[in-house]
This record gives structure tokens, sequence and C-alpha cells, in this order.
């Protein structure tokens, strides 16, 4: 019983932090200006931590070790890592982890000199864990984890103006428009069990349960010009809300060798997932009031509230990290394929969509010994690098490549002696990625981006009552 309360109260604590969390995230999360997003469920978000994403994005079978072996940061992609929490000393050690992303990118037309630029700040995730293992547990090689969390999946948002000529008519003038994303509201659990014997050998298994919704809004509007007939402009409206529940699953199994590091093999599943949607369609006339605001003339035709499904494709991975004996370095591969173009639906209608895969390869650096206590600050810094290919999952008349190189760091804002004695830290997680979608040779145009991710990790026991300090 007092197990019970004691993760009951941890929960509750973490869930009004979330909460506090989640109010944030929806007031500064900040959007860009890209055509792509039209398409599909829009601009797909990186799902990896920023550690993760300082590699490549390599996650399936990466599990993150710090001073004195305890985990410093949450694998939220792979849910079978949570199984590495533990903590024998208290049940209410909270991984408080929050990231966000800073880009920059170019759209350059492919057909003339034409580009244009843009800046954005977004939220990346807010994610909180801690063990709910007890002692008894832990002293028979089994531990256990859980999270709960929030993070978007995708961004819409783009405003494309263009003119022409209707032949025989008038000049007329188009303005595109749309916003929107998905997000989703996790809780996640992973459970370790090592195995006896003098390699010591892991298994982990998890879930991630949760709830996704969003909303995908898009109009054209049209005004013919003239310069002595007044005509009425057109307008064309979808509004569509969207939300439903959302299953990942993963496996983790670690291979300790005596005389050549450890391997760790990951595995995980995001399963395919049909949202609940309803949809409003406009079809009108418009003009402007005196205040400037936009005035229906007529309704042309219209459609409230229309039940529909929006099916969201699953994604499958697969990895492979190894740690060299003196943990050191660590490298890894991750492989992740979904079945967009076969699967998508909105409202039973396909998309510019197909088939995509994803090929991440990493490395880490840490010059500590590992379960060494040193006081060099610069020995507890660790150094990340990678790289990811592969195709884009819209398709715009060919295949569009998604391409990057990543590099980044972690630096402790604790001092080394202070996580010693008090077993708390803080971190700085940062990386940067100079990448591109498309090529010279793409339909229309091509992007550039350049990502810089920041994040803040803290382990503190909050609500451990202490009688010294």
């Amino acid at each position: 019983m007092h197990l019970v309360n004691l993760i009951t109260d941890t929960f509750k604590k973490c869930l009004f932090l979330l909460t506090l969390s989640l109010i944030v995230f929806s007031n500064v999360m900040a959007q860009d200006n890209s055509p792509l997003s039209r398409y599909g469920i829009g601009d797909l978000s990186p799902t990896q931590n920023i550690i993760n994403r300082a590699m490549g994005g390599v996650s399936a079978a990466y599990a993150d070790f710090g001073l004195l072996g305890s985990p410093l940061h949450i694998n939220f992609v792979n849910p079978a890592s949570l199984g590495n929490l533990s903590n024998t000393k208290s049940f209410s050690n909270v991984i408080f982890d929050i990231g966000a992303e800073v880009d920059s990118r170019t759209l350059k037309s492919t057909t003339n000199t034409e580009k244009y630029k843009s800046n954005n700040t977004t939220i990346s995730y807010l994610q909180i864990a801690f063990p709910i293992s007890t002692k008894k547990m832990e002293k028979k090689g089994t531990t256990w984890g859980l999270a709960l969390g929030l993070r978007p999946v995708s961004k819409i948002n783009y405003k494309i103006e263009t003119n022409g000529r209707l032949t025989g008519v008038d000049s007329i003038n188009t303005l595109y428009e749309g916003s929107g994303g998905l997000n989703q509201v996790n809780l996640s659990t992973g459970i370790r069990k090592i195995g006896k014997g003098a390699s010591h050998n892991e298994f982990s298994v998890g879930v991630s349960v949760g709830y996704s919704f969003g909303s995908k809004d898009y109009s054209t509007k049209r005004t013919l010009v003239n310069d002595t007939v007044n005509y009425a402009k057109s307008n064309y409206e979808v509004s569509s809300r969207f939300g439903g529940l959302f299953i990942n699953t993963g496996i983790q199994y670690q291979l300790n060798t005596q005389n050549s590091g450890t391997w760790r093999f990951g595995a995980f599943a995001n399963l395919q997932q049909k949202l609940n949607a309803k949809q409003d369609v406009i079809f009108e006339s418009y003009g402007y009031d005196y205040t400037g605001d936009i005035a229906t003339i007529d309704s042309v035709a219209g459609v409230k509230d229309s039940v529909g499904k929006i099916v969201i494709p699953s994604t499958l991975g697969i990895g492979l990290t190894y740690h060299s004996k003196n943990n050191k370095w660590l490298v890894g591969a991750d492989f992740e394929c979904s079945n967009w173009g076969s699967s998508y639906r909105f409202y039973d209608k396909t998309d510019k969509v197909i088939n995509n895969w994803t090929m991440r390869v990493g490395a880490e650096y840490y010059p500590a010994k590992f379960n060494a206590a040193k006081n060099n600050y610069f020995s507890y810094l660790k150094y990340r690098a990678g790289f990811y290919f592969g195709p884009d999952y819209i398709n715009l008349d060919e295949k569009r490549n998604n391409y990057a190189v990543t590099a980044g760091a972690s630096f402790p804002l604790s001092t080394p002696r202070y996580i010693q004695t008090r077993g708390e830290y803080v971190t700085l997680n940062t990386s940067f990625e100079i990448g591109a979608r498309g090529n010279k040779s793409s339909a229309s145009f091509h992007e550039n981006f350049v990502r810089f991710n920041f994040g803040i990790s803290m382990n503190a026991r909050w609500f451990q009552k202490r009688i010294y300090d």
C-alpha cells in the first residue's frame, strides 16, 4: 500500500507539472511558412530526444547512462528503454526532460532564381519519467520505469499567393492558406530483467499509449482583378478536427560480452492509428466590412460536422548500438520505414505521399571513465555526431530526398561533486542539423534547412522528504 500511495503521489505531482508545461507549450509554439506542409498531415517533426538527434536520430537500441551508471535522459522513441530507470534509494526521483528547436529554412525554386527564407522556434517535447520498481524487485534484477509527456508530431502552416490570368476572362489572384498539425500526449512504461550469470544480459520491453489530437485547416481564396468592375471574391475552406488513441511498443536486448564491450539490439513499432474526425466545408463569396474583417456575401455550399476517419500509417524501426569496453565510445545505426502511400487516408482520400524509409547512423564519445568519480568538468561532456537520409514521405511528381548531417554535445550544469553527493544533476543538451529536402531536379522547389536543438534534463528527488540535508 505504501508503494501504491508513493507512486500515486508522484504521478499526480508530475501530472501537475506536465499540465503547467502544456500551457506554456500552447502559448510559445511558433510556426513557419512551409508549402510542403499542405500535403499529408504536414511537416513531420523530429521524434527523437535532442541527444539522439545529435547522432542522426539513432534511438531504437539506445540507452543512456551517465555518472555512476544512472540514466540521464528519456528515450521516448522506444519505450523499452524506460526499464533502465532505477533508484534503490528512493522511488520519487524524477527525470524532467524538455527540448526546443530553432530552425532556418530556405525554399529555392527549381525553375527560376526566386527563394524564400523563414525562421521558426518550436517546443520539441516535454517528458517526465520516474522509476516505480521496489527495492525487492531490483534485488531480483527487475527494474521498472514510467513516463508521461507531450510532443508535436507534425506542423501545418503555409501561405502561398499566385497571380495569373484566366483565358478570355481576366487577371486572377489566388491565396492558399493552411494551419494546424498533430500532437500526442503519452503515458509510457518499460520493464527490464537482468539475467543471471557472469554476463548479466538484459531484456527490456515497453509500451506507450496515449491520445493523438490535432487539426487541418486550409482555404483557397480567389479574386478577379479588374480596374472597372468590382467582382465578388470566392473562398473555399475546409476545417477538420481529429483525435484518437495510439499504441507504440518496443523491445531491447543487451548482450554483455566479457572482452569486447556491450551490444544492444532494439526494435519498435508505432501501430496504425484511425483518428475520428469532424469536418466543416464552406464555399462562399465574400467581401470585407468596415473593420477589415471578412464578411460572407453568399454561401454557395456548405457542410457542418461531417464525420470521417483519418488513417495514420504504422512505423517500424530496428537498431543496433555498440558500447566499447571502457564505455567511452558508442556507435549505432537505425533503419525505419512507414507505409504512407499504402495506408494514409484523409476522409477515404489519398494524397501526394509515398512509402518511405530512413537510415540513421551516429556515434557518441564520453571522456570520463564509466562509474568513476572525477572532478574534471570536461571529463563529463558527451560529444555526438551522425547523419540520416532517405526519401521524403511527401511526393510531388518525383521522390524527394530528406537528409542531414548532425552534431552536438551535452554540458553538465551541476558540478561533479554535487552529483556524487546528492545524486542530482542538470544537463544542457544541444544538437545541430544541416540538411535538405529535395534537390535541383525536384519538382517546383527544394528546401535547405539549418536546425539548432537545445534542451534541459533534470534529475532530482523533488518529492522526497529529507530529515537531514
